[in-house]
């Protein structure tokens, strides 16, 4: 297995090290804050030519290496707008993060192939880009997710799609089940993790005793995650996925949830799904539930059950 492409480097907790590039601008300056008070450890920001200064009594640098040789952070949360946000993104690599959030929405595909390309045989395993972020409920809060949903447990949940990963993150904390992680993984065409390498998290992380896995219109990679889950997965699974009334051709919301030549439905996806035995959410007011009877066909109500 390659360097930084380990199962551990996706996760995140209390004494992770997080520095913020592009931590001037406003969206970032917003988000540090509320990342600091759910008691992320943010130790350092990036802004080149504005090294010297402090954003929420953060050190701000020039570069991504100065910040990391000063404050020893593993993890890079990228708040860059979308014209420069690539080349942040190769800036954390050269610099040896284990982890690279990117927040940014609108990079051209063009500048994501680049970056996967440069990527390749790389230390750094990236998150996004156009994704709310990762969330290790209680302990750290590295993106753009609203923290009070979440409650610690032992529920995984991996996601296209950051409106519906609050959604089922807030019906599971309602119904007193927390999350062990809650990890966004964007929905663009071009991006650095999939579905696949944050189930094999999961599937050796010993604080996550159930999956939900959120999906919706566009590519193959439900599909390919599900075939996965059948042979390799030990913890059971509830699937969902979004965009069951779109159209063909019509791209919805994510560059990459487009339908074409009839592939990437929600109906097939969620075919696929259930024959590799994932238990599916017909509807995303069910998520909840689906996932509690789920723990209970496997007597894993009480282990995962928040008191």
């Amino acid at each position: 297995m390659r360097k930084g492409r380990r199962i551990v480097s996706l996760l995140v907790n209390k004494d992770t090290k997080v520095i913020v590039q592009g931590i001037t601008g406003s969206t970032a300056t917003f988000h540090t804050k509320e990342m600091l008070e759910y008691g992320t450890k943010i130790v350092g920001g990036v802004t080149p030519g504005r090294g010297g200064s402090e954003v929420e009594g953060v050190p701000v640098f020039n570069t991504v290496e100065e910040a990391v040789q000063e404050t020893g952070a593993t993890v890079s949360v990228i708040y860059v707008p979308a014209p420069f946000a690539a080349d942040a993104i190769l800036e954390a690599v050269d610099a040896e993060l284990d982890l690279v959030i990117c927040i940014t929405e609108h990079i051209p595909v063009i500048d994501m192939v680049k970056v996967k390309r440069y990527m390749e045989g790389k230390k750094t395993r990236l998150i996004g880009p156009n994704c709310p972020g990762v969330i290790a409920p209680e302990e750290s809060k590295i993106g753009i997710m609203p923290g009070y949903i979440h409650k610690k447990g032992h529920i995984g949940v991996v996601s296209r799609s950051g409106t519906l990963t609050y959604e089922a993150v807030h019906q599971l904390s309602q119904k007193g089940y927390g999350q062990s992680h809650a990890i966004g993984i964007g929905g663009d065409p071009v991006n650095g993790t999939k579905f696949i390498d944050v189930l094999k998290a999961f599937n050796e992380d010993p604080d996550t005793y159930a999956v939900v896995m959120i999906g919706e219109i566009g590519g193959t990679a439900e599909e390919e995650a599900a075939e996965w889950v059948k042979e390799n997965m030990t913890k059971p699974v509830v699937g969902f996925v979004g965009g069951a009334t779109a159209p063909e051709g019509k791209r919805m919301g994510h560059a990459g949830a487009i339908i074409s030549g009839g592939q990437g439905t929600a109906q097939e996806k969620m075919r696929v799904m259930r024959e590799n035995g994932i238990t599916v959410a017909e509807t995303p007011d069910v998520m909840g539930e689906t996932m509690i009877k789920v723990l209970e066909e496997n007597n894993l109500t009480e282990k995962c059950k928040t008191h």
